[in-house]
């Protein structure tokens, strides 16, 4: 089954930019998708993260922040094929 990988990100961050390129290119051909959501359209969002982005889950499930941890998404790749 196919999930959707939220990507918590702002405009201009050169680190959030890298994380969707790295991410979209490991899950391409997988069925997943990636879904950036920018936290500055969203008040609660940017008080619940502030500064503190990019960060990619699955649901609640904190995946990575600031960098991509290649470990957790490829285990998360091998619990979700």
């Amino acid at each position: 089954m196919s999930k959707a990988l939220t990507l918590y990100t702002r405009a201009g961050c050169p680190l959030c930019e890298d994380m969707a390129a790295e991410v979209g290119a490991r899950i391409a051909g997988t069925g997943h998708r990636l879904a950036p959501v920018d936290v500055d359209a969203d008040p609660l969002l940017k008080t619940r993260y502030g500064w503190d982005v990019p960060l990619l889950f699955d649901g609640d499930t904190e995946i990575c922040r600031h960098e991509l941890n290649l470990h957790a998404l490829r285990e998360w790749l091998r619990a979700h094929p």
